[in-house]
C-alpha cells in the first residue's frame, strides 16, 4: 500500500475501507474460532504479503489480539444468522459495513444485500466473482450496494431497495464494524435502520460501549487510524440506549462473554482488547428469539 498516493490494497484508498483487510486477516488466523472458511480467500494471492505486513504493523502499534476479537464478533453474528435461517429459510440478509464478510456464502440465504462504501463494494464484487469462477464458493444472489451510511438520502434509498427485494420476507439485519465510525446521530440511525425494512426479524449490531471510551487500546488505535486516514472520532453507545432504540429483550455480549461462550474461559481480559460488543435484538414473537 502506498501512503504517498493515498491508494490502498486492491486500488482502495487509505481509510475505513482498509480495515476490511485487517478483519479478514484476523479471521484467517483463528479459523477454528471464526468458522469462516472463506476469510483468507477474500485476500488476493498477490496481496497476502502486504496484508500480513499491515496486520503485523497494526498489532505492534495497537494490540496483538485482533484475531481473537474479530473472530468472536463474526462467530456470534454467524450463529445469530443461522438461528434466523432455522426459524425461516426464506430470510433475506442485509449487512451494512459488509467489508469482506462471508455470511451470504457461508449460509444459504434466499437473497442478500451487502452495503459498503463505493471502493469497498467494487473490490468485493470483483473478488466474489473471482471466487465463484475459481470454484472456491457457490454463486449466491448477493446485491452489492454502494452507500455512505452517514448520508440520510443514501439510507432512505437503501431502505427502499431492501423493502422491494425482501417483498415481505423476513430480514436479518447486521451492522458490523461500522456504527463507531459515524457521528452519534448517524450511528443511531444505522442501528435502527432495520425498522424501516418492515419485516426485520433480527438485528445484530457491533459497537463500542461508552464506558470504554477511555480505553488505552482504543487510544492507540486512534493514533494508528490518523496515520491511515481513518476517522479518529468515534461514537459510543450504552446498553440502555440500545435497548431504547431496539426494544426490550436485548442480548448484549462483550469480548469476555464471548470468550466464555466459545472458548470456555477468558484468555485475554477486556482491558487489553478493543472493547467490541455485539447487541442482538429479535422481533417480538419471532420463533428464533430466546
Amino acid at each position: 500500500m502506498s501512503r504517498n498516493t493515498g491508494r490502498g490494497l486492491s486500488g482502495m484508498r487509505d481509510g475505513v475501507e482498509l480495515t476490511a483487510y485487517l478483519v479478514n486477516e484476523s479471521r484467517a488466523r483463528r479459523p477454528e474460532l471464526a468458522e469462516d472458511r472463506l476469510a483468507g480467500a477474500w485476500i488476493p494471492d498477490g496481496e497476502r504479503g502486504a496484508v500480513r505486513e499491515l496486520w503485523d504493523e497494526y498489532a505492534a502499534a495497537v494490540y496483538s489480539h485482533d484475531d481473537l476479537v474479530v473472530s468472536l464478533r463474526g462467530r456470534v453474528i454467524a450463529d445469530t444468522l443461522a438461528r434466523a435461517l432455522a426459524a425461516d429459510p426464506d430470510t433475506v440478509l442485509v449487512v451494512c459495513g459488509a467489508g469482506f464478510s462471508s455470511y451470504p456464502w457461508l449460509l444459504p440465504f434466499a437473497a442478500s444485500v451487502e452495503v459498503d462504501l463505493p471502493d469497498m463494494v467494487a473490490a468485493k464484487r470483483r473478488r466474489a466473482a473471482a471466487l465463484v469462477d475459481g470454484g472456491a464458493t457457490a454463486d449466491r444472489e448477493v446485491h452489492h450496494v454502494a452507500a455512505d451510511l452517514a448520508r440520510e438520502d443514501d439510507r432512505k434509498q437503501l431502505t427502499a431497495t431492501v423493502r422491494e427485494l425482501a417483498g415481505g420476507r423476513p430480514v436479518a439485519y447486521v451492522a458490523e464494524g461500522v456504527v463507531f465510525y459515524l457521528p452519534p446521530a448517524e450511528a443511531e440511525a444505522v442501528v435502527t435502520l432495520g425498522a424501516g425494512f418492515g419485516t426485520t426479524a433480527v438485528t445484530a449490531v457491533s459497537y463500542w460501549p461508552a464506558a470504554a471510551a477511555g480505553s488505552t487500546v482504543l487510544a492507540a488505535q486512534r493514533d494508528w487510524f490518523r496515520r491511515r486516514a481513518v476517522p479518529a472520532d468515534a461514537s459510543y453507545l450504552t446498553h440502555d440506549r440500545l435497548a431504547a432504540l431496539l426494544g426490550p429483550g436485548l442480548e448484549d455480549v462483550g469480548p469476555e462473554d464471548l470468550q466464555r461462550r466459545y472458548l470456555g474461559k477468558v484468555e485475554v481480559s477486556e482491558a487489553e482488547l478493543i472493547p467490541e460488543y455485539v447487541a442482538v435484538s429479535w422481533a417480538a414473537g419471532n420463533g428464533a428469539a430466546g
